[in-house]
Formats: structure tokens, C-alpha cells, sequence
């Protein structure tokens, strides 16, 4: 299997998040993967759900890194230095935040966590569904991205 990663740094400030947003579409762009994808959108979402945690809880640096598997699977990480493991929490009704991991979790096809260093990393998968012909008649249908 061949995988082609890239990574970038991140500072421990919430504007970085935004940085990590334009990084992660100019490098899905690179890598084949449409703006206008559904799987393009789903990935930067889970991106900046993962950096804002990595920078607004620990208040450390963080790396982030995309994993493109050569059947269309992206991995992303993200590293912090942290040891203290990802807490989900469940948002009630006007909360403004409090969400992250859930949507994480509704959006990856897997996720979870591992020490990494004297920190951890934050790991999700999403696979990219297979082109499909729809109702018989040779059109395309996008990918579907498993929610």
C-alpha cells in the first residue's frame, strides 16, 4: 500500500485554525481530492474540529499530518504534547461548543487516540467511497462519505 504523507505545524493560537483549514484544501487539491467533494468538505471539517481542540485545550503546539492512501482513504492526525486523553463531551441544546469528538465521530469512518512522545496523537479515517454508475444508465454519482 502507498501512502503519501504531509504535515504542518501549528501553533498554540485559535487563529492557526484557520491556516490548518487553507493548508488541509490546498494539499486535498494536490492529492486529487475536488473542493467541491463532499469528502473535501467532511476532511477539512474534521481538521479543524481536531487542531481547534489540539490549541484551545492544551494551549501547546500541535502537528498535523494527512495520510493519502493510494486507494483514496485519507488519515489525519494531529499531535500535541499533552498526555491527557481526548474527552468527549455532549452538547446541550444552546451550548456553543462542547461538540468536537461527536462530530468527529459522526463524520470518520474510525477514530481514536494514542500516546505519541510524551503527548498524543488524535487519529480519524475516512474512506473514499468508490465511483459508482447510478440507476443503470452509465451516469456518476459522487462518493458517498460515511456519516
Amino acid at each position: 500500500m502507498q501512502v503519501l504523507q504531509v504535515q504542518l505545524e501549528v501553533g498554540p493560537d485559535p487563529a492557526e485554525v484557520g491556516r490548518a483549514r487553507r493548508w488541509a484544501r490546498s494539499r486535498l487539491a494536490g492529492s486529487g481530492i475536488g473542493d467541491d467533494e463532499p469528502l473535501a468538505e467532511t476532511l477539512v471539517l474534521i481538521i479543524s474540529e481536531l487542531v481547534t481542540n489540539a490549541v484551545v485545550h492544551t494551549g501547546c503546539p500541535a502537528v498535523l499530518r494527512m495520510l493519502f492512501a493510494a486507494e483514496g482513504g485519507v488519515r489525519v492526525e494531529v499531535a500535541d504534547a499533552s498526555d491527557r486523553p481526548p474527552r468527549p463531551r455532549h452538547a446541550e441544546g444552546e451550548d456553543t461548543n462542547g461538540r468536537g469528538l461527536e462530530l468527529v465521530d459522526g463524520l470518520a469512518d474510525r477514530w481514536g487516540w494514542q500516546p505519541e512522545g510524551a503527548g498524543k496523537s488524535i487519529w480519524c479515517e475516512v474512506d473514499r467511497a468508490p465511483v459508482t454508475p447510478a440507476h443503470g444508465q452509465g451516469a456518476v454519482s459522487p462518493g458517498r462519505v460515511h456519516c
